[in-house]
């Protein structure tokens, strides 16, 4: 695998062309001493059910995966937490006010953006919504372009795009106690 900053040349900081390798994920600067890492991005995933015990499923709007299956969730703001990025996302792709019950598991994955792979640590979250009324009323927006619910005996864990959300579908379908 490629050094993930490879593609960066510059100091961030002094404009220094001497810009070397420090580790396998860091560059330092030789001129200024500046340290750049490569960690991995925090996202969220929503593990939305419903009172029929289906789960929430979006279709992605834009690439990476277009077209494919997905759960509701994304990347984390900085100064936002894990439990605040997940409720804002599954409000911005669902129009969904939801509750968070319990954190599910972690699955890493590799996310291409803008020519670069963005490494993430993806939080999966067991969910419910507020208002079990408000079920009926799910709309598809930003990323989503659209969202159904799915019993889990209808899950296709091939049809969902992303590696990380593909894996915890077959973990989740694996170990059914988020049913309870």
């Amino acid at each position: 695998m490629p050094h993930p900053l490879l593609p960066f040349l510059y100091c961030p900081v002094c404009g220094a062309r001497a810009f070397a390798v420090h580790d396998a994920r860091s560059r330092r600067c030789m001129s200024c001493g500046f340290t750049l890492y490569a960690n991995a991005s925090a996202s969220t995933v929503a593990v939305i059910v419903d009172a029929a015990g289906r789960l929430l499923c979006v279709r992605r709007e834009r690439e990476p995966a277009r077209g494919t299956l997905d759960l509701p969730g994304g990347f984390v703001d900085p100064g936002e937490t894990l439990e605040a990025g997940c409720l804002r996302e599954v409000r911005e792709e669902t129009g969904l006010d939801v509750r968070i019950e319990r954190y599910l598991f972690s699955q890493t994955n590799v996310y291409p953006f803008s020519g670069l792979d963005v490494h993430t640590t993806d939080s999966f979250f067991l969910c419910h919504p507020t208002d079990p009324l408000s079920a009926a009323t799910v709309r598809a927006a930003d990323d989503a372009a659209d969202a159904r619910w799915i019993a889990p005996d209808h899950l296709e864990p091939a049809l969902f795009g992303l590696r990380s959300i593909r894996c915890g579908v077959e973990r989740l379908l694996a170990d059914r106690r988020w049913l309870e």
